[in-house]
């Protein structure tokens, strides 16, 4: 393996950990009401369990209330459950034609929980991102030992490696802040 396949595979863990935080952080509920909050729920469709997006169609009235439209009418009851049963402490109403999904103003304590939430959520993946170079660097070494590269040439690779962690992480940072200035702002 040479230092360029080692650099791609270490970028590319660390992409696939950047796209996991934005899923995990998208679970987070705000103040406003977005579809997307939606994406995880799954719901059991005549045997099989589903994403609610393939079975229902979803969209947001106004900035506080999410509307959604089961393919078939007999589907609202189990919607309605499945939403209930998420931790996204929401509660739904069936109107007899959709299931209106009033999004209530979140608390300072809850704010707070989320706050949290998020910066646990955060040093996770910055954890993943410096073990994805921590692997990088040992494969470096090991391409030292078996004196495929020289040392000069590691100490450059892994230079290459820490700015692309950096980059990550700067990465992860403005993704936090932008999160919690969601969750802060009313």
């Amino acid at each position: 393996m040479a230092t360029f396949d080692i650099f791609n595979l270490t970028e590319s863990k660390m992409n696939q950990s950047i796209n996991s935080f934005k899923i995990n952080l998208s679970k987070i509920r705000t103040d406003r009401a977005h579809a997307g909050i939606f994406d995880h729920i799954r719901v059991n469709y005549h045997g099989s369990v589903l994403p609610l997006t393939k079975i229902a169609h979803i969209s947001v009235i106004d900035m506080r209330t999410v509307s959604i439209r089961a393919y078939e009418k007999n589907m609202n009851p189990t919607i309605e459950k499945s939403i209930r049963e998420s931790n996204l402490d929401l509660n739904p109403r069936y109107t007899g034609s959709e299931i209106v999904i009033p999004f209530p103003i979140l608390t300072q304590d809850r704010r707070h929980e989320l706050l949290k939430l998020v910066k646990k959520e955060a040093e996770g993946v910055r954890i993943s991102i410096r073990n994805s170079r921590r692997e990088a660097n040992e494969s470096l070494k090991k391409l030292v030992k078996e004196k495929l590269i020289s040392e000069d040439h590691e100490r450059k690779s892994q230079n290459e490696i820490q700015k692309l962690t950096n980059r990550f992480i700067e990465n992860i940072e403005n993704i936090t802040s932008q999160k919690e200035s969601e969750i802060v702002s009313i």
